[in-house]
């Protein structure tokens, strides 16, 4: 596409595998049927997202327990009861905690990457859990016999490694998942921890070279979770200029869900980088009315006023269901909305001649 659209990461998990789940934590069901269920259902997607005409496809996070914890699933040295995040709506979501160190990486997600580019005739992209976030695991009064210097150590190499093993594995783009930077600013409003998150990913990136960090893109929202948010109250303002400095090669923004878009996309171009490509969202995974291909071109055309066309593109907001568990959205409103974003950029690349 002259004007690139891509999905953010997760769709809701078929109903094959979330029955799949079930019955696999209940016992009922064997360790090989249960992966040639999660196998199945990553083919679904795959297939469902080619048909429609995605230039760029992901695994639809089907096999991930969510978009933040992969990383220690099935690790010994951490329990629940770490830090909280709270929605709008009420409900809350929990970290894990790291109980002893030292701190690795149980699973990297290049393994979800490689699973899918067997059934994809399209790129893949990937979408990993930033080291900001999981800076968040090591708790405030700190692990017996493993300081928080050497955590930070570990998870550096850690996040180099998940990041630098889908590179090689041939992933499209690599997006680091960062919906922690908004949250930062309502906890903290002097922009301290955000400052925090930000060098630390930086630390991060500057271990990758120019033509690798091109490859890397940054993805930011308010929280998508149960049809809520945690932090659209947050303005954009506060976050962009701490959001700009991260040495990537695209960001993904929510814009879909903002009460004035205009108002955001004067601040984008005031303040965007001398490279980099803005992925603008266009649909609103917590909305549960389908949008219009037709409202979609109008806000892509919208954003090409205030951004240049070759430095543009589209997303969802943000993904669907970035916890497994979460079944706010249909996978058939998720295809949908896809379908949506897709057609109306395809109708605003014609109307710009581009």
């Amino acid at each position: 596409m002259s004007i690139p659209s891509e999905l953010i990461g997760s769709v809701p998990r078929s109903p094959e595998l979330l029955s799949a789940i079930a019955e696999h934590g209940a016992g009922r069901l064997s360790a090989a049927a249960f992966a040639e269920a999660r196998q199945r259902a990553v083919q679904d997607t795959i297939a469902q997202l080619e048909a429609l005409g995605s230039p760029v496809v992901t695994d639809g996070d089907q096999t991930k327990p969510s978009a933040y914890t992969y990383p220690v699933v099935g690790a010994d040295n951490v329990s629940p009861g770490g830090v909280v995040l709270p929605f709008a709506d009420g409900h809350q979501r929990q970290l894990p905690v790291l109980t002893s160190g030292p701190f690795r990486y149980q699973v990297h997600a290049e393994q979800y990457l490689r699973a899918a580019q067997k059934f994809a005739t399209v790129p893949v992209k990937q979408s990993v859990v930033s080291p900001s976030l999981l800076s968040l695991l090591y708790p405030p009064a700190g692990v017996s016999g493993y300081s928080h210097t050497q955590y930070m150590e570990d998870l550096i190499a850690g996040a180099e490694a998940d990041i630098r093993g889908c590179l090689d594995a041939g992933a499209h783009v690599v997006q680091l998942e960062l919906t922690e930077a908004r949250l930062a600013l309502k906890l903290d409003p002097s922009g301290g921890v955000l400052h925090e998150f930000v060098e630390l990913n930086n630390m991060v990136l500057a271990r990758f070279g120019a033509a690798e960090r091109a490859r890397i893109g940054v993805h930011t929202d308010p929280g998508a979770d149960q049809g809520s948010t945690h932090s659209l109250d947050i303005d954009y303002a506060e976050l962009l200029p701490e959001l700009f400095r991260l040495t990537v090669g695209s960001f993904y923004l929510s814009l879909a869900n903002e009460a004035d878009p205009e108002r955001v996309l004067r601040m984008v171009a005031d303040q965007l980088p001398s490279e980099g490509r803005v992925f603008v969202g266009v649909t609103d995974p917590n909305d549960p009315v389908v949008e219009s291909a037709e409202q979609v071109r109008d806000r892509v055309l919208n954003a090409a006023r205030h951004l240049p066309v070759e430095r543009l593109g589209t997303c969802d907001d943000s993904g669907f269901a970035s916890f497994a568990d979460d079944l706010s959205v249909s996978r058939e409103t998720a295809f949908a909305k896809i379908r949506a974003r897709l057609e109306g950029t395809a109708l605003a690349a014609e109307a710009l001649g581009v």
